[in-house]
């Protein structure tokens, strides 16, 4: 699958400016994003990029006295793998050690001594999703905090299969994951062989109109995507849910929740609570009773 990287230039360049342009810019098709010294490098599906929607993005950019420019070029087609065999990340630790979250090389002390009753080795391939973003977080604590015995999950959006394999962990029966990427779902899989919860997990390419062609209810929908996808799958995720099920979805900030919450009260689905992390937000919506 082909890749446009594009550099943003950011002036003057803040941690806040850096933020809501990633989020911003999901309407123009952007995946994944890394932080330069003076912005942010994003990559595009070539055939997802709208150009004319991240002009817009820009020419509108709600921060008053913030200048962007930027430039596109393809991505290098290179040994995605050997980089972060290369790079990786220092553990992720959720709930003061009820969950580690790892990359299997950069463990500085034994699982045993963090005190930790979860552990999750991931292996990121170029995927979203390693537990170093707060979105991440934040719906990793939310699991650790539900009854997921013996439930029937769909992970959306599942990018290193990350939150599918956390519930299988907390005791969930199934997981259904799909990612639009393929390089995506292909790492889900890898990091499900891992963490020996492959058997569990059924793994689809493909984007939210996937679900039409599938028969299963979900106890637990969990998405971590962008404002504007979420607003624009919720239908078909609320399809496939279960009498009295769950979405847990984060990927947007507070300021965004007014929007998914009236959207869900279209389909029946009421916000019951919510999170906070450095402007970003988690939600829990469930059926009206």
């Amino acid at each position: 699958m082909k890749y446009y990287e594009v550099i943003f230039k950011i002036h003057p360049v803040t941690q806040d400016a850096r933020d809501i342009l990633a989020a911003m810019t999901g309407e123009a098709g952007f995946e994944s994003f890394e932080e330069t010294e003076d912005g942010l490098k994003g990559y595009v599906q070539q055939g997802s990029f709208d150009q004319d929607v991240l002009d817009q993005t820009i020419q509108y950019f709600p921060m008053e006295g913030t200048h962007i420019i930027y430039n596109v070029e393809e991505a290098e087609d290179k040994d995605w793998n050997e980089q972060w065999e290369q790079e990786g990340f220092e553990p992720i630790i959720i709930d003061e050690g009820k969950m580690v979250i790892h990359d299997g090389r950069h463990l500085n002390a034994p699982l045993s001594m963090l005190n930790s009753s979860l552990s999750i080795e991931i292996d990121a391939h170029l995927a979203f999703g390693t537990g170093t973003h707060e979105t991440t977080r934040m719906i990793c604590s939310t699991l650790l905090s539900e009854q997921l015995k013996g439930k029937r999950i769909l992970d959306a959006g599942c990018g290193t299969g990350i939150l599918g394999i956390a519930a299988l962990k907390l005791g969930a029966s199934s997981v259904t994951a799909y990612d639009i990427d393929e390089w995506s779902s292909d790492n889900t899989r890898h990091n499900a062989i891992i963490n020996q919860v492959d058997s569990y997990m059924e793994i689809l390419c493909g984007d939210a109109s996937i679900l039409d062609s599938i028969n299963k209810r979900f106890d637990y929908v969990l998405a971590n995507i962008n404002r504007n996808i979420l607003l624009q799958d919720m239908r078909r995720f609320h399809q496939v849910m279960a009498s009295g099920a769950s979405l847990i979805m984060s990927g947007f900030y507070t300021e965004d929740i007014p929007l998914l919450e009236a959207k869900g009260q279209e389909l029946g689905l009421t916000l019951v609570s919510q999170r906070e992390d450095n402007h970003w937000a988690s939600i829990i919506m469930r059926e009206h009773y």
